[in-house]
């Protein structure tokens, strides 16, 4: 702005401007803070969008048997085996037998006093041998023949199936350097075969180990040879000493051999369930709890957010509450047991909507039944959605006689997501993304507004300081006018004295 200060007119013509510019703001700052709760929705709206895909993702983990379900394995001697559960696993007790390890194949070359100096008698003297179908030849230069080189050779080379490396079995003032080449793979598929070497300084008898897998040279160390176990009462071999799946659902890694059979037993990880289910109810509490402190209203404090009052969300609530709680009259008459609402096994609802589990009543309805309880949350026969067009609202509509409250609930969390077909070819934002698409384009919408009224006001301005100063020039010509016809009429004028 130019400032010239009113030296003709006498105004404070700076000041003047800019009450005219704040009283021609006022329109923007208001729809500035418009603008500013706006986006303060949107990011509301985020938040609200993680916590919903968090309940989500925790429905998710409990709505198939394979999920709602962790087992444990406990057995009568931890040092034979280590167990591990996971899906498809099932309740029983079994037996376990190691009788033996799987080895892997290991040659030793004979001993050398120094494993730098170079054992080649000449250019291209070779060490092949064969692991695993794949054959290998490793030439050597007479220079660069040393152990340790030959070894870096075979590493190099030939590391993605054997390694090679140089042990001293001898002692510091007599040492013997051997070269070892070990497989990379337990059992007998892993194992080296066709050993030979040319090179002059580095033997080693490379005859092979009979049909029984006894070692028939001094130099095969190790004989690779397949794990063998029975488990109830079937004898199995694998290449390694893992022995997954044998039993469904559960991992057996063998660590020594025993001194006869040991048992095991895999049974339901009531602990680790209560704790996923927990996890479940403080996902739906977070949802319920940021609804409830948007919706509060209070006459001190007003409305407690930015969405109170929001559809969104009563939406979210009614499909939630819909998928959790709306349970048929007739399948609660047909409960003699007790495990067809939430309530009755011990998940229960405060008046604000909030749940909480009575450990004592869920521990006793999973020992109880633990099936039962699974079926509550557990879609147990399959999805079937009688043919709906993909993303229409039917389509995430399970039509099949079985539906738990997890399935049913990730299914109507899912719609909110993504796009949502009209089932004639077109589709429309999910609930979260239409919300967002329309604050967003009201925020866009206000910034427009907001920067035309910008250009405006550069124009007003500009215009008022062309006027004022206008005002100034006139005035000064006046001021000057004023005071030549004053000196005149001085002049003029005869003097008192």
């Amino acid at each position: 702005m130019i400032s010239f200060g009113g030296l003709a007119s006498g105004l404070d013509t700076n000041a003047i401007i800019q009450a005219m510019m704040n009283v021609e703001r006022v329109p923007i700052q208001i729809l500035q803070a418009r603008q500013q709760t706006e986006q303060s929705k949107l990011d509301l709206v985020g938040t609200f969008k993680e916590l919903v895909k968090g309940l989500q993702d925790k429905a998710d983990l409990l709505r198939s048997a394979d999920k709602f379900f962790a087992f444990t394995v406990t057995t009568n001697d931890e040092s034979v085996a280590t167990f591990s559960a996971g899906a498809g696993a099932e309740a029983g007790s079994h037996t376990l037998e190691a009788i033996s390890l799987a080895q892997a194949d290991r040659w030793a070359f004979d001993g050398v006093l120094d494993p730098n100096t170079d054992l080649a008698g000449a250019d291209g003297e070779q060490l092949d041998f064969t692991v695993g179908g794949t054959s290998y030849s490793i030439a050597v230069m007479q220079e660069g023949s040393s152990l340790n080189e030959i070894a870096s050779q075979i590493n190099s080379l030939a590391g993605d199936d054997v390694t090679a490396s140089v042990v001293n079995v001898g002692t510091e003032s007599s040492p013997s350097h051997q070269l070892v080449l070990s497989s990379d793979e337990t059992g007998e598929d892993g194992r080296i075969t066709g050993i030979t070497s040319t090179i002059a300084g580095l033997n080693i008898d490379g005859a092979g180990p009979d049909g029984s897998g006894n070692a028939q040279s001094a130099s095969n160390i190790t004989v690779g040879s397949n794990a063998i176990a029975m488990v109830d009462g079937l004898i199995i071999e694998r290449a390694s000493n893992d022995f997954n799946g044998v039993v469904p659902g559960v991992d057996i890694t063998l660590q020594s051999i025993g001194t006869g059979p040991i048992n095991f037993t895999v049974g339901a990880d009531q602990e680790t369930v209560k704790a996923q289910v927990q996890e479940f109810v403080d996902a739906y509490n977070e949802v319920v709890s940021f609804v409830n402190t948007q919706n509060t209203y209070s006459e001190d404090g007003g409305a407690g957010g930015d969405l109170f009052g929001d559809g969104i969300l009563r939406t979210v609530r009614d499909r939630i509450g819909a998928a959790m709680f709306n349970v048929s009259t007739a399948d609660v008459i047909a409960d003699t047991e007790g495990y067809s609402t939430l309530s009755l096994v011990g998940i229960k609802q405060a008046n604000d909507g909030m749940l909480s589990i009575d450990a004592t009543v869920f521990d006793a309805k999973f020992s109880e039944n633990m099936e039962a309880l699974a079926d509550l949350f557990v879609d147990s026969d399959g999805f079937d959605n009688g043919g709906a067009v993909d993303g229409t609202p039917e389509f995430y509509v399970d039509q099949s006689a079985d539906s738990g409250l997890a399935d049913k609930l990730y299914r109507a969390l899912d719609v909110m997501f993504g796009k949502v077909s009209d089932g004639l070819g077109s589709s429309n934002p999910g609930l979260f993304d239409a919300k967002t698409e329309a604050l967003q384009s009201a925020i866009d919408s206000m910034q427009d507004t907001i920067d035309n009224k910008e250009r405006y006001l550069e124009v007003f301005e500009a215009s008022l300081v062309s006027r004022f100063a206008n005002l100034e020039s006139v005035m000064a010509g006046l001021n000057g006018q004023s005071a030549a016809l004053q000196n005149g009429l001085s002049q003029l004028l005869p003097s008192n004295g």
